[in-house]
């Protein structure tokens, strides 16, 4: 097997000698004395066999009938192969009589928790069957048809003309537009649904599929109802293995109007509008029509500052109460928000997290650049300044059945590097019978054509979730960000030149942020140099900090902004070349590569009285640099497969195959040395 992480020391080795040929001068023997000193440190006793918590934690698609004996069994197999925990995630494929929270779901879902506790692994919960969570299966709907996902729509009208409303609409609106034209704004069911958990039979060679409506996550009122008919079940049947067991809860990209709605519609209703007015400081009801058309000057700053507040309402109105209910239950609230740079929801989620599905990021491509290149710091920032333990990152899913092993390495990678330390694989197949072997492939569990080699790759997983958590995240950079929006440019400049950053929440500026002369201060990480891209929007209560970074130079300014003007102080980029030189005017490089590389990416934590370095060839080409670090001490390479450690020299030349991970760990010289 060719692994993309630390290969094995004699291949090291070769790799090293066939290299020094062709770089003269480069020394790849360690000194007597170093290689002494290296293996004097050791390697730590929870990096050889870290605790459980720290596995990977796959969905496991029941998608079949479901049998006891096969649950057990089933368990016992990823047990087998270094896999101690899973996430119960009810999928299409069931058999009818067993519905959604129905009693053979339920006695199903205590044997695998049974299970799961005499082996000591553990379980998380989903909170849909199937996704996008909110609707309880279409059972918030049956309960009251009013809650119903909802949203705006608009109606063009003659003059003259009064808006026809169908049965269940509400006029919103009527507005003038600049074009002499009349526009009503009304509000109405979405038709949005959500996947549901049965297969209907097949119509014109197609399999239909289970599709229950989705729910109005919006409304308070119906949020409630989900709570009850989910949260309250969990608690009633499983609540005694709460925050032992069981983990998490996992709500799954929820969606204010559901999937394949009409086209048109807006999520937001009349009622929204008054908390939507207060997030944005002004009475939105006038620029309704700005959510469609463009003929007023400022209407894609008013279609701007409605989504954002959109994003802001469906944060307090539906994750905080999720969030509010797990705190009061001793319970952490997983998975992810809908869009990739949701930041602002990660704020309620004990357990922040991010998706990587349908070949969003993939090797070569997307790695650096877009919404979905984001989604890795995303999680992991929001952690740093949150104060939470973990994050996390649904993968793999939709990837196809063309994943390699190697591109499964590369994703897992890929996330490491970013800070995650929570890995959800999408999926393992309870069932690959008939069509659910192509219902989101692949199967990257125990039908996966490499389930026997797994163990080494769940091992590795486990070591770096393990040395991402509990740890000390040491930057000094930080790109400023909106609830919904991470910009991408700013973050590639500082990956391709091993400048590690995190995202930092506008909001956190006007909360719990402090803002001294030499910068931001916040759980613990102390931002020298801070962003702002210029196209980003700065709340009111940010922008006094937002001017005091300016006033004392710490502020860097990507581009136009429209705040330009109050920012005196600023320094200004236009370049690539301008903001890396702004940066390394306010912060001293960390870790540096001779000769330079932009395919290294890197992570610097604190762990245990150790400096660790994750460093990661993102890219396809071989890089050859020697590593120079700002931690003094004795170095060592860590393998994630194997837990060994290989002497390290700041003075030699280190190969870095192909989308190869590296640990480099450095611990103070021992006395007498």
């Amino acid at each position: 097997m060719n692994r993309v992480w630390l290969s094995s020391a004699a291949r090291r080795v070769a790799l090293a000698l066939a290299v020094a040929a062709l770089n003269a001068g480069h020394a790849w023997i360690c000194s007597a004395a170093e290689t002494g000193a290296s293996a004097a440190i050791g390697v730590p006793a929870e990096f050889q066999d870290p605790p459980r918590e720290f596995s990977v934690m796959p969905f496991w698609f029941w998608n079949d009938d479901l049998k006891d004996e096969e649950i057990v069994r089933q368990i016992a197999d990823f047990e087998a192969h270094g896999v101690y925990g899973f996430v119960i995630h009810p999928r299409i494929g069931l058999p009818r009589d067993i519905g959604w929270l129905s009693p053979r779901m339920i006695h199903a879902m205590h044997v695998a928790i049974d299970e799961a506790i005499r082996r000591k692994m553990y379980v998380i919960l989903y909170d849909e069957g199937m996704y996008p969570s909110g609707s309880s299966a279409g059972q918030v709907v049956a309960r009251n048809p009013n809650h119903a996902a909802r949203g705006l729509a608009k109606i063009d009208l003659q003059p003259g003309e009064r808006p026809r409303l169908e049965d269940g609409w509400k006029l919103v609106a009527t507005l003038d537009r600049p074009n002499g034209q009349r526009l009503a704004v009304v509000e109405r069911p979405t038709g949005g649904v959500i996947r549901g958990l049965h297969y209907l039979g097949e119509e014109t060679g197609k399999i239909r599929e289970e599709l229950p409506p989705a729910g109005d996550i919006l409304n308070p009122e119906a949020v409630s109802s989900f709570i009850e008919l989910v949260y309250d079940r969990f608690a009633q049947e499983f609540g005694a293995h709460f925050g032992k067991t069981i983990l998490a809860i996992f709500t799954d990209e929820p969606s204010p109007t559901g999937r394949g709605g009409a086209r048109g519609v807006l999520p937001g209703n009349g009622a929204l509008l008054e908390q939507v007015n207060r997030i944005l400081g002004y009475d939105f009801k006038p620029f309704l029509a700005d959510l469609w058309y463009s003929d007023n000057p400022d209407a894609a700053q008013h279609r701007a500052d409605y989504h954002r507040a959109i994003a802001i309402c469906l944060e307090e109105n539906y994750y905080r109460r999720l969030s509010q209910w797990c705190d009061q239950h001793g319970i952490a609230l997983t998975g992810h928000p809908g869009g990739s740079m949701d930041i602002g929801a990660e704020r309620y989620f004990q357990m922040p997290g991010q998706d990587l599905v349908w070949r969003m990021v993939v090797p070569g491509k997307k790695a650096l650049e877009g919404p979905d290149s984001t989604t890795a710091k995303c999680a992991s920032s929001a952690m740093v300044h949150l104060g939470r333990r973990r994050n996390s990152n649904e993968l793999y899913g939709a990837y196809g059945h063309n994943l390699t092993y190697e591109e499964t390495e590369w994703l897992a990678a890929w996330c490491f590097v970013r800070g995650h330390n929570l890995l959800y694989p999408h999926a393992f197949y309870y069932s690959i019978r008939g069509p659910r072997k192509d219902e989101r492939p692949p199967d990257v569990g125990p039908n996966a054509a490499w389930w026997g080699k797994y163990k080494p790759y769940a091992d590795g997983c486990r070591r770096l979730s393990w040395l991402n958590t509990d740890s000390q995240h040491v930057c000094e950079v930080a790109i400023l960000a909106e609830p919904a929006r991470l910009p991408d440019q700013s973050a590639k400049v500082c990956y391709q030149y091993q400048r590690d950053f995190n995202y930092l929440e506008t909001r956190h500026l006007g909360e719990d942020a402090r803002v001294e002369s030499d910068g931001v201060h916040l759980a613990g990480m102390h931002y020298r140099a801070v962003i702002l891209d210029g196209a980003l929007h700065v709340p009111a209560d940010a922008l006094p900090a937002v001017q005091k970074l300016a006033s004392q130079q710490r502020l860097i300014v990507l581009g136009d902004s429209p705040y330009a003007a109050q920012l005196p102080g600023a320094r200004a980029a236009a370049t690539a070349a301008e903001l890396l030189a702004a940066i390394n005017a306010l912060v001293k490089p960390d870790l540096t590569l001779t000769p330079p590389s932009t395919r290294i990416r890197y992570r610097h934590v604190r762990k245990a009285g150790r400096h660790f370095y994750i460093l990661f060839n993102e890219e396809a080409s071989p890089v050859t640099a020697q590593v120079e670090i700002a931690v003094p001490g004795i170095r060592q390479w860590l393998d994630p497969f194997t837990a060994s450690a290989t002497p390290a020299s700041s003075e030699d030349a280190v190969v870095f195959n192909p989308h190869q991970l590296k640990v480099l760990t450095t611990a103070a010289i021992p006395s007498g040395k």
